[in-house]
């Protein structure tokens, strides 16, 4: 299987090689790993370097953090258009939902003008390369994203551990968008909802790691191989057998991201 989304660079780095050597005794052949920011990004390159064809690298600028400078801005763009042919997608991208909910809850202002115009100039980078695009976009924020991939006419887009509301749940289905499910699809109802109604062919499974979980992975460290328990459990759902799931969700991931 392949995890879809995960945060490899920000493992402790010597962690990092064991748990990538027994990959494949796990039945794990890839991960797609995605960065934050300039810093983040040079360092997943440098895991793509020393694990060719297992570390897939995405680049981009995670939405829940500070803006960048315009100076920071401008180097990243220009650091991502140097290596066109040399990575996979343009991510973790996307707008602030959670910075911007804690930030009301503390009686603060939050502009997400900035934010949509960063996504914005990402998506126009990302459309210009014509890569497929990683997002953080959950609840009503998927909605303007929408239209923003419609404005660049992007049509390979995944969003990553999406919950969201109907109007944003049909609307992605219509326009083929790709989402992912964590594990905690074992012990989330409202996930396992969304997984019985979202098409079977345009579902990947992700870790998302090193965000822990809760419920059976509780106390666990965050580990690729955790994608199978997903497979298993959205097959379930589905009604296919645990090999039938982690080969549909696999040809996705493969299908999507062009592996």
């Amino acid at each position: 299987m392949i995890d879809a989304h995960i945060h490899l660079e920000q493992y402790d780095w010597e962690a990092i090689d064991p748990m990538l050597k027994e990959l494949p005794v796990m039945g794990i052949e890839a991960l797609l790993a995605v960065s934050m920011n300039l810093e983040s990004c040079i360092r997943t390159e440098k895991l793509a370097a020393k694990y060719p064809g297992i570390v897939r690298p995405a680049y981009g600028f995670h939405p829940e953090q500070p803006l960048p400078k315009v100076d920071e801005l401008t180097a990243l763009l220009e650091w991502i258009e140097a290596r066109a042919g040399d990575f996979t997608a343009v991510g973790e991208i996307g707008l602030p939902y959670y910075s911007r909910a804690e930030a009301l809850e503390r009686g603060e202002e939050f502009n997400t003008e900035p934010y949509i115009n960063l996504l914005d100039t990402m998506l126009g980078l990302a459309s210009h390369l014509a890569k497929p695009v990683v997002l953080h976009a959950v609840y009503e924020d998927a909605l303007i994203v929408c239209d923003l991939l419609e404005k660049h006419e992007i049509q390979r887009a995944h969003f990553h551990w999406f919950k969201g509301p109907e109007e944003a749940i049909r609307r992605m289905i219509a326009s083929g968008y790709y989402i992912s499910f964590t594990p905690d699809i074992l012990y989330e109802a409202e996930i396992q909802e969304l997984a019985r109604r979202y098409p079977p062919e345009l579902v990947m499974a992700e870790t998302d790691g090193p965000w822990p979980f809760e419920g059976p992975f509780a106390g666990r460290s965050t580990h690729p191989s955790m994608i199978r328990e997903v497979a298993a459990v959205w097959g379930a759902l589905n009604g296919y057998s645990p090999s039938q799931a982690e080969e549909i969700l696999t040809a996705n991931t493969v299908n999507f991201y062009d592996l």
